[in-house]
């Protein structure tokens, strides 16, 4: 097959957003910032097994802390499906959100380096 008849690689997944969170948009903890950093927990990492791949993937990704927002980018997901998934596994006790303590709105060198790190991995 030539280059040419190739379809074009895709940069997000083809899957319906909704599909992913079962047709919710909003998170189970509405106020999940973007910016919160996401670890697994003892429980996430013992039994990830009957997770959706999805949320397994987060599971997994987030055996090293990271941001909503990094998970969204490095998963390819839109953010809103990832703060639905990353407050799913929270409440279930996969992983452990833990909320920035300044006030975010208030911090611009914050918001500027949240900027930074996402153009970074793009």
């Amino acid at each position: 097959m030539s280059r040419a008849a190739e379809p074009p690689e895709r940069d997000v997944s083809g899957l319906r957003p909704y599909l992913l969170t079962s047709g919710r948009a909003q998170p189970v903890d509405q106020s999940l910032e973007i910016e919160a950093q996401v670890a697994t927990s003892t429980h996430g990492a013992r039994s990830p097994q009957g997770l959706t791949f999805e949320h397994r993937d987060i599971v997994e990704l987030c055996r090293t802390t990271m941001s909503v927002a990094e998970i969204a980018a490095l998963l390819r997901l839109h953010i809103g499906v990832a703060r639905v998934l990353v407050a799913d596994l929270a409440a279930l006790g996969y992983v452990v959100v833990r909320r920035p303590a300044a006030a975010i709105d208030q911090d611009l060198s914050m918001i500027e380096r949240v900027i930074r790190g996402l153009e970074a991995i793009r």
